[in-house]
């Protein structure tokens, strides 16, 4: 068992880092709304991966692969989601150069950034396939495949926690020493269009 928690704890960490939505979303809510909201985001979206991970062990495999369309459904739904993100972050760039700063300090919406990983991870199509075709693949023989599937789901949410919180430490340590608003716009529009990317990528990938 404690091999397969290795092998699964290495294999989940690098899933982690690989740019994607929530790699996107953590980016993007560091640079725009600063490292509470970005924690709050994280939390949101580790919530997202118990409930994926506690669907994968009551039979969601099961559910995908009797209907493709279900699938498919979710897919897009990413898509759509990942296409306001951008198209939102884009449009805050209207605002004024000198009143585009760090939030770093100022109130945010505990609600709305929990929802917003919430919203991104339950959309998002790897963490779907991950939970659904990974997790139980290192469930050791034997062993309920209910309870380990659950278990290994507890261990994924764990790993990317702890990695989205220290990679918002690290983007908000690095975007701070950029004090320019001209600086910081870039560093949006590069976001913006970075997630832009990122759906079109979701777009044109082979369903499952």
């Amino acid at each position: 068992m404690w091999a397969n928690i290795l092998a699964f704890s290495a294999t989940a960490f690098f899933i982690t880092i690989i740019p994607g939505q929530a790699v996107a979303m953590v980016l993007r809510q560091t640079i725009m709304s600063g490292p509470t909201a970005a924690r709050l985001s994280v939390l949101g979206n580790s919530t997202g991966l118990l409930i994926w991970s506690s669907a994968s062990a009551l039979g969601l495999a099961a559910l995908f692969r009797a209907s493709p369309i279900a699938f498919e459904v979710l897919k897009w739904l990413g898509v759509a989601y990942l296409t306001f993100i951008a198209l939102q972050t884009l449009w805050s760039l209207r605002n004024p150069t000198d009143e585009f700063e760090l939030r770093g300090n100022t109130a945010v919406n505990l609600g709305k950034a929990y929802r917003l990983g919430l919203i991104t991870n339950l959309t998002n199509p790897k963490a779907v396939v991950v939970a659904i075709a990974l997790l139980p693949q290192f469930v050791p023989a034997g062993f309920p495949i209910g309870t380990g599937t659950l278990i290994f789901g507890c261990i994924w949410t764990l790993i990317s926690g702890g990695s989205y919180m220290i990679m918002t430490f690290i983007i908000h340590k690095s975007t701070s020493l950029l004090t320019t608003a001209k600086a910081r716009r870039i560093l949006t529009i590069v976001s913006g269009i970075g997630i832009l990317v990122l759906a079109l990528g979701v777009a044109i990938s082979p369903s499952h």
